[in-house]
C-alpha cells in the first residue's frame, strides 16, 4: 500500500472502528489533507447515510464483483461521485433519485461539502493548438524510456546548466476538485497528457497550458498516460492515451480527441485498483493491478483475503485480453476470524508500480508487495522477470520471505492479522534495466525497506544490495528512482516508526554507483522543522536524472536540482505557494510524493505539486517552468 497511513484513514472513514486506537493519531480529515471545516453537515450526513444504506451499500459493503469497495469511493471527490450518478456508470443505479440526495450521499462518502463549482479548464481556441504529428512521445512511457531509468538527455532536456538560479514560472494549471496530484505528466502531438485527483484527464498545450481536451474517468487517475508511438508526421496515425484509474478501470483514449476508444475492468475484485502506468510492448498493454484490500481487512467481520496480485497484457488497440500472470495461487478456505467471517489463503501479492520492459530478451520486469493473509508465498516482496509473449515466469528472486501484513495488524486485537504480522516491506518503485560503469546490465530495485538491490537481469542473481533508509511501513524507497551515466539516484522518505533494530531515521537523497552499489554521496534538506504539514525532510516523489543536475520534488514542498557528481544544491524552486492559472483561479502546490518526478524537455520543466495524503501538505497544480 501507499503508506500505512493510508490503511488508518480508509478503515476509520468506512469502517468507523477502532476509534480507540485511532484517537492518539492526527485528526483522520488532516491525515488526507482535507479541512475539517469542510466537513458535511449532519443533515446531509444523516440523508446521505440512508441513501447509502438503500441504494448502494448491498452492492459496495457486499463485496459484489466490479463494484468497488466503500472506502475506495470515500477517497472519490464528492463531485466526481455525484457525476458519476448523473452522467456516468452509475447512472442507472441512481434512478429515482433526486439532485439532493445525489449530492448527500456524494457528500456522505467523501465526508467533504461540495461547495461551488470548480472553473473549468481554459480550453484552447479553434485550430490555436493542432496535433502535432511530427511529435511523438520523445520520452517513452512513465519510466523516460524502456529500461525506466527516469533520465531525459540534455539534448532533449534544452537545459542551461550553467545558471544557478531557480527557473521561471511561464503557467499552471489547477486540478479541480483536488488535494492531491500524483499523475506522472506524458508528453506527446505537443501536449502534456496528465490525470487528476478527481479523476480528469488533460491534454494541455505544452507551451500554453491551455486545454485540446478533457475526459472525466470514474475515479482518482493517479497513473501516467501512456501513448502509443507513431511515425514522424505520419498524419493517418492512430495514436491511443493509455492509463488506469482507482477503481481498477484501464481506458484507451483517442490522443487528438479525447474520445474514449475502449475501457475495461482489470479485475472484478471489489478492492482492485491501478495505480502503476501501463506500458506499452509492441502490440501490447502491460497492466499492473494493485489493491487496498490490505484495509479493508481491519474490519473483523471482512472475509480476508481474496485479492490476488497480476499482471494482465492487452491488446493495445481493442482492449482484448492477451494473457494474465497472478502472484499467488487461488485463496482457499482457512477457518474463521474473531469475528466469525471467514478466513482464506493464501493472498496478496499486488503489483503497485509500473512494469520495466527487456526487447532484447522479450521480457517483462515488475516488483511485488506482500502477502495479505497466511500462508506468505514466494512471490511477495520479489522482482519478478515474465516472458512478456505469454506472460511465464521465467525467474524472481524474493527479498523479504514471511511478509504477509494487513492494516489490521496495527489495531487492538489485530483483527485479520495474519500469523507474520509484516513488516510491510513492498516494493513500490519500478525497477531499472540499466547499465553500469563496468558495462554490465544491471536490473535495480528500491525497498521500503530502506535497502537497494542490484541483480542480473538475466539470471535474476543478486550481485549487490545497499541499505540507504531506515525503512519500515512508511520509509525507505517508496515509488521510484533514477539512473544515468553509471549512477542511481535513490530517494528514501523513512517517515513514521522503523522496526526494532533498523537505526536512525535518513530521509534524503542518495547517489549510489551502479556497478558495486557504493553511496557516493547523500543529500538532506533540512528545512522541514517546524514548518505545518512537513512531513520530514525525505523525497517521496520520484527523481529525474539530466545531464548534470537530478531534480527531484521533495516532502517539503521544493523542487531542487542537484549535482549529479556531488549532490550539491543548484537551485530550488518553493511550490508550496499560491499562483494564478492560465483559466484565472488561484491553486497553490504543497508536498510532492506518489509515482511521478520532474519532465524536462525542451527548455521547459513541468512538475504536479500537492499530496493531501498521510499528514503531507495538499496541493493541485500542475507547474510549466522554463528552465533555460
Amino acid at each position: 500500500m501507499d503508506w500505512r497511513l493510508k490503511g488508518i484513514f480508509a478503515v476509520g472513514v468506512s469502517l468507523a472502528i477502532a476509534s480507540a486506537t485511532l484517537a492518539a493519531a492526527e485528526d483522520l480529515t488532516s491525515l488526507m489533507g482535507a479541512d475539517p471545516r469542510e466537513a458535511p453537515d449532519a443533515q446531509s450526513v444523516q440523508r446521505g447515510s440512508a441513501v447509502y444504506a438503500a441504494r448502494c451499500a448491498s452492492c459496495h459493503d457486499g463485496g459484489v464483483g466490479r463494484a468497488p469497495a466503500r472506502f475506495i469511493l470515500s477517497m472519490i471527490p464528492a463531485r466526481a461521485v455525484q457525476r458519476a450518478l448523473t452522467d456516468g456508470v452509475m447512472r442507472p443505479m441512481a434512478a429515482g433519485l433526486s439532485d439532493e440526495d445525489k449530492r448527500s450521499v456524494s457528500e456522505f462518502l467523501a465526508q467533504k461539502r461540495m461547495g461551488a463549482a470548480p472553473s473549468p479548464p481554459l480550453m484552447c481556441a479553434d485550430g490555436a493548438s493542432p496535433f502535432a504529428y511530427s511529435e511523438p512521445p520523445p520520452l517513452g512511457g512513465w519510466g523516460l524510456g524502456r529500461g525506466n531509468a527516469h533520465a531525459v538527455s540534455p539534448a532533449l532536456a534544452g537545459l542551461d546548466f550553467t545558471r544557478a538560479t531557480p527557473p521561471k514560472l511561464q503557467w499552471a494549471v489547477a486540478f479541480p476538485d483536488a488535494i492531491r496530484a500524483r499523475s506522472q505528466p506524458t508528453l506527446g502531438g505537443g501536449a502534456i497528457f496528465v490525470g487528476s485527483h478527481d479523476g480528469t484527464v488533460f491534454a494541455l498545450d505544452r507551451q500554453t497550458g491551455c486545454a485540446r481536451w478533457v475526459f472525466h474517468a470514474s475515479a482518482e487517475v493517479r497513473t501516467g498516460v501512456t501513448l502509443t508511438p507513431w511515425t514522424p508526421g505520419d498524419g493517418k496515425a492512430k495514436p491511443l492515451a493509455l492509463f488506469g484509474d482507482l477503481v481498477g478501470n484501464v481506458y484507451a483514449l483517442d490522443a487528438v480527441t479525447g474520445r474514449q476508444v475502449w475501457k475495461v475492468k482489470a479485475d472484478s475484485h471489489a478492492n482492485a485498483t491501478i495505480t502503476g502506468t501501463p506500458a506499452i510492448f509492441e502490440n501490447k498493454l502491460l497492466v499492473p493491478v494493485s489493491s487496498l484490500e490490505e484495509a479493508s481487512a481491519a474490519d473483523p467481520r471482512y472475509a480476508c483475503c481474496t485479492f490476488r496480485g497480476s499482471l494482465i497484457a492487452y491488446d493495445v488497440r481493442t482492449g482484448n485480453k492477451l494473457w494474465q500472470a497472478y502472484m499467488v495461487d487461488t485463496p482457499k478456505p482457512a477457518g474463521a476470524g474473531s469475528a466469525g467471517a471467514p478466513k482464506f489463503g493464501p493472498s496478496g501479492i499486488a503489483i503497485w508500480s509500473a512494469p520495466t520492459t527487456d526487447p532484447k530478451h522479450r521480457r517483462v520486469y515488475v516488483t511485488t508487495g506482500d502477502n495479505y493473509s497466511s500462508p506468505a508465498t514466494a512471490l511477495s516482496d520479489a522482482i519478478v522477470a515474465l516472458d512478456v509473449d505469454t506472460g511465464h515466469i521465467v525467474w524472481s528472486h524474493q527479498v523479504t520471505d514471511h511478509d504477509a501484513w494487513t492494516t489490521g495488524c496495527m489495531l487492538h486485537g489485530k483483527p485479520n492479522c495474519p500469523e507474520e504480522d509484516g513488516p510491510d516491506y513492498d516494493f513500490g518503485a519500478a525497477p531499472i534495466l540499466t547499465q553500469g560503469s563496468d558495462g554490465k546490465a544491471y536490473l535495480l530495485a528500491g525497498q521500503k525497506s530502506g535497502i537497494v538491490y542490484g541483480l542480473d537481469p538475466v539470471t535474476g542473481k543478486l550481485r549487490w544490495k545497499t541499505k540507504v533508509g531506515r525503512g519500515g511501513a512508511s520509509g525507505g524507497v517508496h515509488f521510484g528512482m533514477s539512473a544515468q551515466d553509471g549512477r542511481l539516484f535513490v530517494p528514501v522518505t523513512d517517515m513514521g516508526e522503523g522496526g526494532p533494530g533498523t537505526g536512525p531515521a535518513k530521509p534524503g537523497l542518495n547517489a549510489l554507483d551502479i556497478a558495486t552499489g557504493r553511496i557516493l554521496w547523500r543529500f538532506q534538506s533540512g528545512v522541514c522543522q517546524g514548518k505545518p504539514r512537513c512531513a520530514n525532510d525525505g523525497f517521496g516523489s520520484v527523481p529525474t536524472a539530466v545531464g548534470r543536475q537530478v531534480l527531484v520534488g521533495g516532502n517539503d514542498g521544493r523542487l531542487r536540482a542537484l549535482d549529479v557528481k556531488t549532490g550539491a544544491v543548484v537551485w530550488e524552486y518553493d511550490t508550496n505557494q499560491t499562483v494564478v492559472t492560465v483559466n484565472g483561479v488561484s491553486a497553490h502546490g504543497g508536498a510532492m510524493a506518489g509515482g511521478h518526478g520532474p519532465i524536462a524537455y525542451k527548455g521547459m520543466v513541468y512538475m504536479p505539486s500537492g499530496y493531501g495524503f498521510a499528514g503531507q501538505a495538499p496541493g493541485n497544480v500542475l507547474l510549466a517552468f522554463r528552465g533555460g
